[in-house]
């Protein structure tokens, strides 16, 4: 990697290190008749409040956010609103629309994350050798979930009460087996995990709290994200940015004319 300025590599993990969650949903959709990426908007449309987002920030439980999911997911009032919206937007022509839709939060969840436990190899490669360069700092930017049953935003733990586990047959559901997550983290300098600090992407807060931890500028990084406007956010800061692109298993990388990579 040819910029001499740069002092970070800043890696997403679902869709980037990891395979794409989102390939479920791709799956789930083409299944059950649903126009593509329906679910996806019906998602990113709830904005800062959704479940997903809640989870994101540890403001929801696993248990909790199971029923708010397929709860969101599945009001189709909304969903075919925003899905209108969506199309108008991006000049397509809107399908035709469900009437009904009966989403089980927790099955479509689990889809999601065991589909997500499996190393990108190419990535996993570069990672390695840029470990092995001892040239650039390798953090982890991830919105991510809690592995706690308890919801903070519902019940506020007192002073030295641990949060509640997840079971472990729950955890093999999800594919959350915790030596996979050992790791997966020692893999990085850094591992900024949404669920722990409180924020997500695209949140600007987030992408600084990273640099500022790690003692870098965010010109100083390059950040890596399979969603755009999380790469945006990165962008506007002063990131670099690279997209890897997931078309269901097939993958590639589309970085700005002046990064060259060689890893």
């Amino acid at each position: 990697m040819s910029s001499p300025h740069l002092k970070a590599i800043v890696f997403d993990i679902g869709g980037v290190v990891l395979h794409s969650p989102f390939i479920a949903i791709d799956q789930f959709e083409s299944e059950n008749g649903l126009p593509k990426d329906y679910l996806n908007v019906s998602i990113t449309s709830r904005g800062r409040d959704g479940a997903m987002q809640k989870f994101e920030r540890g403001e929801l439980s696993l248990f909790s956010f199971y029923k708010e999911f397929g709860r969101e997911l599945s009001d189709t009032e909304n969903g075919n609103k925003w899905y209108t919206e969506y199309c108008i937007r991006k000049k397509i022509e809107c399908p035709t629309l469900p009437v009904m839709l009966d989403v089980d939060g927790r099955e479509l969840f689990g889809r999601m994350m065991r589909q997500s436990t499996t190393y990108d190899c190419h990535i996993l490669r570069a990672i390695h050798r840029i470990r092995a360069s001892g040239r650039w700092l390798i953090i982890a930017l991830t919105n991510n979930f809690s592995k706690h049953i308890t919801d903070s935003s519902l019940r506020p733990l007192t002073a030295g009460q641990p949060p509640m586990q997840i079971p472990d047959s729950e955890l093999r559901f999800l594919g959350w087996e915790d030596k996979e997550m050992v790791h997966l983290r020692a893999l990085f300098d850094d591992f900024c995990d949404s669920s722990e600090l409180g924020m997500r992407k695209p949140d600007p807060d987030f992408y600084l709290l990273a640099c500022h931890r790690n003692g870098i500028r965010p010109g100083e990084a390059v950040f890596l994200d399979d969603i755009g406007m999380n790469l945006k956010a990165a962008s506007a800061l002063g990131m670099e940015t690279i997209r890897k692109l997931c078309i269901l298993s097939t993958c590639h990388l589309h970085m700005r004319p002046r990064l060259h990579c060689h890893w």
